[in-house]
């Protein structure tokens, strides 16, 4: 296994610029996590010439996809998705 990078968001075009494929990367710090509604919610937003709720410029955004909690959990598991939809 190779080395892991540890990372702390937000982070800077200079830490992006030294990931490459397959890097094994720890990220910690406030990563906003969003999917097909939210996205939709913001561009329409934009599109409207609106004002977004929260500031994207350097956040990280994790297109999560989340499954059904199990009985007695508040949720289930969230795993990375697409946006090919």
């Amino acid at each position: 296994m190779s080395e892991v990078k540890r990372i702390t968001a937000p982070f800077d075009k200079e830490v992006v610029k030294s990931l490459k494929a397959g890097d094994n990367v720890l990220i910690s710090g406030t990563i906003i996590a969003a999917r097909d509604a939210a996205h939709k919610a913001l561009t329409e937003t934009l599109a409207r010439g609106e004002k977004l709720p929260v500031e994207l410029k350097g956040e990280t955004i994790y297109y999560v996809g989340p499954t059904p909690a199990k009985p007695n959990q508040a949720i289930g598991a969230a795993g990375p998705t697409t946006s090919g939809r």
